[in-house]
């Protein structure tokens, strides 16, 4: 079993997204040790997958890269990627927690010179941009990865690609000899800021994912809006790459629904709204159809909703989504939906449809905890003395209200770990 400590008075910060690296800058910078513990090998959480994001439909790499820098010149905070945390035990100045960390196969040596993704013959789906196209099983996580250091998967470890890959490597980068370790670790207060994860849009049976080849979700579409994404940022549909004329939005999917999730995850409209300007920036003569319970746009966007109601080729369709078929000929998406205002039935044929899924609280998904953590019926962290819940792992929030959160939640840990 590793060691490293940070004895009394460190804060333990679970979760290495937008919250999470808030939360770590700001207690470290005002002079507490800090671990940050982040299961994915990369910083920077779902928000580094969006193609922008509110309130000023900025890069996300604009925002992180600042608090990446932040991190590297603050010697007070220790990043653990590829790590989980297993266990917390204790009391309020005096936890002790348990990593369980996976190897990366690549050491602190590596430039990111890529010679090892250029000899790897092995492709794996790529989980950055949720299996939408493949990557080789050497690979760099995304161009902003912090660390900046490349992966070997573990489909590869024992096999003649990973020899070949530690045998271009000029910098001997590339340690297959690496195993699992467990770290514990010592800290006098914890931040759970493991965010959240899209509600499994199979679940639900009558809006056609998974059956219906282009129905895609939200966050799928932000990969297929971004420059860096499976399609170098053109929005073409799944089944054959033809250009996105006609689309369709579904609100709500899943939410507000006690069969699926019973919340409303606040960003979702906006989301919407947000991706039908990325059609109409594309594709000028493109139609967007959103259909909708009730849109809400949270904080100062109302001007942006504004914008879209303006916009002749864009339908606002109050109305639930009731079933969607294919076209078995074309491969369309026909949606079916009654529009609440005339009790009509509307049916549309479209190129692609988006379905906005809602956001499940990955602390209830984990499988780190213990009795110390307290969840609410929906699943997000409630505070608890010396444990606090930050940004999306406490409520549906947006980046700039997780951002908020996440300094309150340091705050409140600073506090706990200075009368240790």
């Amino acid at each position: 079993m590793g060691y490293e400590g940070g004895g009394r008075g460190a804060i333990l910060v679970i979760g290495g997204g937008i919250a999470g690296v808030s939360a770590a800058v700001e207690a470290a910078e005002v002079g507490y040790a800090v671990h940050l513990v982040e299961k994915e090998p990369t910083l920077g959480g779902r928000v580094m997958r969006f193609n922008q994001y509110f309130p000023k439909l900025c890069s996300p790499a604009c925002g992180m890269e600042i608090n990446f820098r932040r991190i590297k010149a603050n010697p007070l905070i220790t990043c653990h990627t590829m790590a989980k945390v297993t266990e917390i035990k204790g009391e309020p100045g005096a936890y002790t927690a348990k990593l369980a960390v996976s190897p990366r196969y690549v050491n602190e040596r590596c430039t990111a010179c890529g010679r090892c993704a250029e000899v790897c013959e092995t492709e794996i789906e790529n989980p950055f941009n949720y299996g939408m196209d493949r990557i080789k099983a050497a690979y760099l996580p995304h161009e902003a990865a912090f660390p900046l250091r490349y992966v070997l998967a573990p489909e590869i470890i024992g096999k003649d690609d990973a020899a070949r890959c530690a045998e271009a490597c000029p910098y001997d980068a590339i340690d297959l000899k690496m195993t699992p370790e467990v770290v514990e670790l010592h800290v006098a207060s914890v931040i759970v800021a493991t965010g959240w994860a899209p509600y499994d849009a199979e679940k639900i049976d009558n809006l056609g994912y998974g059956t219906v080849e282009n129905v895609i979700t939200n966050v799928m579409m932000e990969r297929l809006a971004a420059s860096d994404g499976p399609t170098q940022g053109r929005i073409v549909r799944p089944s054959d790459g033809k250009e996105v004329k006609r689309i369709a939005f579904c609100q709500c999917a899943g939410q507000r629904d006690e069969n699926h999730l019973p919340f409303c995850s606040r960003v979702c409209c906006l989301a919407s709204l947000k991706q039908s300007r990325y059609i109409r920036e594309q594709y000028p003569d493109a139609a967007v159809s959103i259909f909708y319970i009730d849109l809400r746009a949270m904080g100062r966007n109302e001007a942006f909703l504004a914008g879209i109601q303006a916009d002749e080729k864009v339908r606002l369709i109050k109305g639930k989504i009731a079933k969607v078929m294919e076209d078995p000929a074309t491969k369309d998406v026909i949606v079916e939906a009654e529009a609440t205002a005339s009790g009509n039935i509307v049916r549309t044929q479209v190129d692609m449809l988006v379905l906005a899924t809602g956001m499940v609280p990955s602390a209830s998904l984990e499988n780190m905890m213990s009795s110390l953590l307290a969840l609410d019926e929906d699943g997000f962290v409630r505070d608890a003395p010396g444990i606090y819940g930050a940004g999306c792992a406490k409520r549906p929030l947006d980046v700039a209200g997780s951002v908020q959160d996440a300094t309150a939640a340091a705050m409140k840990a600073i506090r706990t770990a200075a009368w240790r």
